[in-house]
């Protein structure tokens, strides 16, 4: 079925909504989860939270991309399942390497303005995501969008792990200076 219909069924409040994106999304929501939280129960709990999260969010948002959205619905919710079970400890999973590698260049503030810079720097990291070529951009989105291990991504692009590693941190160097040039590093 097609995303349109889909996303006119939950302005509809049919229920058929819920049905046809667990059809269709199942397996890349569950893809996300993992990435994030390598625990089927928790996995399992999160994906239930997106079909409920979508449903109590369509209305009044209409999603251009219906894959997108519940991705980032399961994203987020995963992130707070994450933080919620390692609050005093660091994990054993990529999440806490994927921080780490990204903390040298982006770190986060709760405080209002602190929104208003994350904002900012979002559409930022974009624009700089935007100059980069195709292979780097979606290498770099896997990693820390889709949290995926570096041995997944080296898979996917038949590279070396090596290389992979080697290609993120250049990545993740030309993003500092381009972020040092837009002010937003000292």
């Amino acid at each position: 079925m097609e995303d349109e219909k889909i996303v006119a069924m939950y302005w509809d409040r049919d229920e058929q909504a819920i049905a046809e994106s667990k059809k269709k999304y199942d397996s890349y929501c569950h893809t996300v989860a993992h990435n994030i939280l390598f625990d089927p129960e928790d996995e399992e709990e999160c994906i239930n939270d997106t079909w409920l999260r979508a449903w109590n969010t369509i209305p009044p948002q209409k999603p251009a991309l219906l894959s997108v959205f519940l991705g980032k619905i399961t994203r987020n919710l995963a992130f707070d399942v994450y933080k919620k079970k390692h609050r005093e400890k660091r994990g054993q999973g990529e999440l806490p390497l994927i921080l780490d590698e990204l903390s040298e260049c982006v770190s986060g503030k709760d405080d209002p303005e602190g929104k208003v810079l994350a904002d900012e720097l979002k559409k930022t990291i974009n624009e700089f995501l935007a100059t980069l070529p195709e292979n780097n951009r979606y290498m770099f989105i896997l990693r820390y969008w889709y949290s995926e291990s570096i041995r997944d991504i080296a898979k996917r692009f038949r590279k070396s792990e090596n290389s992979i590693t080697v290609m993120l941190s250049r990545i993740r160097g030309k993003l500092k200076e381009y972020l040092a040039t837009m002010g937003y590093l000292v």
